[in-house]
């Protein structure tokens, strides 16, 4: 199994994503989190299973929230460059390559 590892831009992603959906309702952004940690799990034993969107990134979206975890394969690590809302800011990661 690969290791996984965040760049610091996702991490505070998720933080950002985590505060918002807490505002809009208390315990909203524990759900966020804990289905994205299902998500990365799910990348981290299976990263090739999902769609390559352009060359060396790989897109995995979440079940019920609008976001998607944009990451890289680098032979054992899973190198997850953002964890962006698909309406707001969809292309971001591009400048992160």
């Amino acid at each position: 199994m690969r290791q996984l590892e965040l760049r610091a831009e996702a991490e505070g992603e998720v933080l950002a994503a985590a505060l918002h959906y807490d505002g809009e309702r208390a315990g909203l952004g524990f759900r966020f989190e804990a289905e994205l940690n299902r998500t990365l799990t799910r990348v981290r034993e299976m990263p090739l299973s999902f769609a390559e969107i352009a060359p060396g990134v790989h897109r995995a979206l979440l079940r019920t929230f609008p976001y998607g975890v944009f990451f890289a394969i680098e032979q054992e690590l899973v190198l997850v460059i953002a964890v962006l809302h698909l309406h707001r800011h969809p292309n971001t990661w591009k400048d992160r390559l």
